[in-house]
Formats: structure tokens, sequence, C-alpha cells
């Protein structure tokens, strides 16, 4: 197989540098961008595995020639690979809370470069959940021992519960994204509550997925957390230039 990666781009580009993928015989991993572009690499490392290529390069105007209009330039370093690249490690989100609103986010954040966690107390409400599922009778503790990057979102069924998992996750100074279900006046009874602890509150998110939209439904809800989420993720280079091979 051959592993296409954007080694470089000047001006305009549909993906960044680092961006990967996988190309087979009749088989495609990954994306550089799509159209022309990719058109093109496809074609080279094909022509490569017929020719026992083991290394080629790719300087690429995006612009007329090819049929596209991003009007910068991508230079291209295709490689013969032995195996299938491992998976990537995409950054944890622990959600806590089953209910309808955690079930809908969690099926949200699946789609994304992204690996969401739902968490709970209570095996029915997780019964009904899809993907990654905790269940666990001190879920404060999933927040300590949860990995650096980890985001955190608290939709329970309890304000109590909230308040304690909120304040936990605060005290984790390297989590990117802290959200809690809730409305301004809850905001303000947590905030209360914060400063009895010295908690600082200026990196807490709520409400949640608010600011679009007044439509409460849970899908909308998590499609806008969702979109919270990947922004502030993105927002950073860490998290995802490690993750290059990605989609």
């Amino acid at each position: 197989m051959i592993r296409v990666t954007i080694t470089r781009t000047r001006g305009s580009s549909p993906r960044e540098a680092g961006a990967t993928m996988i190309v087979t015989t009749d088989k495609i991993s990954g994306t550089i961008g799509g159209g022309q572009l990719e058109y093109m690499a496809i074609d080279r490392a094909r022509q490569m595995l017929v020719r026992g290529e083991d290394a080629a390069t790719m300087d690429i105007p995006l612009g007329p020639e090819i049929g596209q209009c991003c009007g910068g330039r991508v230079e291209l370093a295709l490689t013969r690979i032995s195996e299938m690249p491992a998976p990537p490690e995409y950054p944890q989100v622990l959600i806590f809370g089953a209910g309808h609103v955690g079930r809908a986010l969690a099926r949200a954040l699946a789609l994304l470069p992204l690996r969401p966690i739902l968490i709970d107390q209570r095996a029915e409400e997780l019964s009904l959940a899809r993907g990654e599922t905790v269940l666990t009778p001190l879920p404060e503790a999933e927040i300590r021992s949860a990995p650096s990057g980890t985001s955190y979102v608290i939709v329970t069924h309890d304000h109590a519960l909230d308040f304690l998992l909120t304040s936990e996750a605060l005290r984790r100074m390297d989590a990117p994204y802290i959200g809690m279900i809730g409305s301004q006046t809850k905001l303000a009874q947590f905030r209360r509550f914060a400063r009895a602890q010295n908690l600082d509150t200026d990196r807490l998110t709520c409400p949640i997925g608010a600011g679009q939209s007044r439509d409460k439904r849970p899908e909308i809800i998590a499609a806008l957390t969702a979109a919270e989420i990947i922004t502030r993720l993105t927002q950073t280079v860490s998290p995802f230039q490690k993750y290059p091979c990605d989609s």
C-alpha cells in the first residue's frame, strides 16, 4: 500500500500539512482533500504499486490546470508501506449522564475524530446507549483517572451530582472543554457552590449548546454541543496534529 502525505502547502488548500491517506489497489482510507488533487494522488500511488516503486513526490497547483479553484499549491510525499498504520487514538470526551441528551451527544460525537464515553450509575439507561459505556457507582473517579486532554460533559439527572462532577472536572487543569447542562439560574447557583471551594468557573461552558438555537430537543442540544467541543479542540494544534490519518 502507499501512504500519501501532504508535506507542504502554499496558499489555500483543502487539507493541512500532515493530512494522510492510504491507497491500495482497490481501496482508499483517509483523505487529503478530495477533488482532482486526490484523484491525481490516487492514480500516482497505484502506478507505484504496479511498477514496484518505493517513493515519489508530487507538486500540484490547485488552480484551473487541474479543475480546482483553491488557488494554492500542495506538495505530497508518496511512500510504500507494508502494513496499515495503527488506528488513531482520538481525544476522549467523557459524558456523564446516559439520559436523552447524553445518549444523543454520544451519537453525535461518534461521527467526529473523538472518543466519546458515556458514564452512568444506572444500568437501565446505559442499556439504551450505543458505543462505549462505563457503569460505575463512583463517576467522579473516572474524572480523576482520565488521561490528559480529556474533555468532560456533565448532563446527569441530579443537580447535586452535576455540581460534584463539574467541580471535579474543574480541578483538571488539562481539560480543553468542560460543559454542564443547565440554565443561567443553575449556573449562578453553581458559581456560588464553586466559590466556596475556590474553583474558577471561567473555564466552564454552561449552558451547553446555547447561543445558537432556543430549540431544546436532545438531538439539537447534542449537535450544538458537539460543535462547541470540536471547535474548542481544533482551536489548539496539539490535540489533532498527533492524528494526521484521522479520516
